[in-house]
């Protein structure tokens, strides 16, 4: 099987993908959650005509000449109707968020008043609506306020409140059951021996995974051997995505192969003309899309953002595309071979507010510190020519 071009593997990844069903939450739990359905007003807002002022209701045509005294007849307090009317020559002391009485047209704010004995003088005249706000100011019922496919944050989830919704149609979030493969692997925070290896790939890729809008399952680490990780795989059976971490190249050690050939799990494709993350598997059991990634956390790490991020995102109902942007180089670069690379960047402005892609000179993919430093991948296709300092380059934003 030879090398497959990186498209090719994101297309036959995401082919026939299937939208995840809807859940209702509870609009406090919410947050980060992928809209499922439009959402319309279920009320106006504000749902009456509201003073945005502390002070007097009255009537515009009473203070179109001014000092004026005006008879104060009584008070709406916010969350309180007042029962009667405003008439000519009178006044209601007002707070703000308070229904505006009948009969008052405009309020006047109490700066601008001297109240005494039952009694408020109006210094400054005011026009009709002043320092109202008019009902359906903001939406009215039936407006069509939230999209679908929409990523509900802080503003939109307070705005969901105020129309009223007390639980909130969303995507179900795709499980991503994720296992690693290893003798030589050892969970953080544990002694280790010279000849072990800290996991580390698991809780990145979970991290990855819920930044993404997925929700993890850590399998554990699984030791190598056979049954093993046949017994782990078949668990994880029930989750929309498998991601299997190493053992996935030909070595006696790489397990993940020989467990899905006898399972009957066939792969799409094996290795991708790419760097880091050469070798990459994609099967399918069901409606189930496996993922094996590479063992190391630089390339798994990469093929997730590359691969895993539109997946999870197609299995939400979003729009697969690549946020690709554009900058100049900071250095120059060398002619590339075969495989599309992926390097590990810093991305600043320049004087003139163009962007400034600045490779990192050590490419190495086990070389952890150097992608935490990075907000984003220098895409170089296969056979690309070299390129100098000031060229225009694309990049792939890494925000997880």
């Amino acid at each position: 099987m030879g090398l497959l071009a990186v498209e090719e593997a994101k297309a036959r990844i995401l082919a026939g993908v299937k939208v995840a069903d809807i859940e209702n939450v509870p609009v406090g739990c919410a947050a980060g959650r992928i809209l499922a359905q439009d959402l319309t007003a279920k009320r106006n807002q504000p749902p009456f005509a509201a003073s945005a002022m502390d002070g007097y209701a009255v009537k515009a045509s009473d203070v179109e000449q001014v000092p004026v005294e005006l008879v104060v007849i009584g008070e709406a307090p916010a969350g309180r109707q007042f029962s009667g009317c405003v008439a000519a020559g009178q006044a209601v002391r007002i707070f703000t968020g308070a229904p505006v009485p009948d009969g008052a047209d405009t309020v006047i704010m109490q700066e601008n008043t001297t109240a005494s004995n039952g009694k408020v003088v109006v210094e400054q005249s005011a026009k009709n609506g002043n320092f109202i706000r008019p009902s359906g100011l903001d939406f009215k019922q039936g407006d069509l306020v939230l999209s679908a496919n929409t990523s509900l944050n802080a503003r939109n989830i307070g705005l969901c409140a105020s129309m009223n919704y007390g639980d909130i149609p969303v995507r179900k979030k795709p499980t991503v059951a994720i296992l690693a493969t290893g003798d030589e692997l050892v969970e953080p925070g544990n002694e280790l021996r010279d000849d072990q290896i800290v996991s580390s790939n698991s809780i990145a890729l979970a991290a990855a995974i819920t930044s993404f809008g997925g929700e993890p399952v850590d399998l554990g680490i699984v030791p190598d051997k056979l049954d093993k990780i046949e017994q782990a795989i078949e668990s994880a059976a029930s989750n929309d995505i498998l991601l299997t971490i190493g053992g996935a190249s030909v070595g006696d050690h790489d397990l993940i192969g020989p467990a899905f050939a006898n399972m009957g799990i066939e792969l799409d494709f094996w290795k991708i003309a790419m760097r880091p993350g050469k070798p990459l598997i994609f099967a399918r059991r069901s409606e189930q899309a496996i993922i094996g990634l590479p063992g190391n956390p630089v390339s798994s790490l990469v093929c997730a953002r590359i691969y895993l991020k539109p997946l999870i995102e197609k299995i939400l109902g979003l729009s697969s595309h690549d946020d690709i942007g554009m900058a100049k180089l900071a250095s120059p670069l060398p002619a590339n071979d075969l495989r599309e690379d992926y390097l590990r960047a810093r991305i600043s402005r320049d004087d003139n507010g163009q962007l400034i892609a600045s490779p990192f000179p050590l490419q190495d993919s086990s070389m952890q510190v150097t992608f935490a430093r990075s907000d984003a991948l220098i895409i170089r296709k296969a056979h690309a020519p070299a390129a100098d300092a000031g060229e225009t380059v694309s990049f792939l934003p890494v925000d997880f």
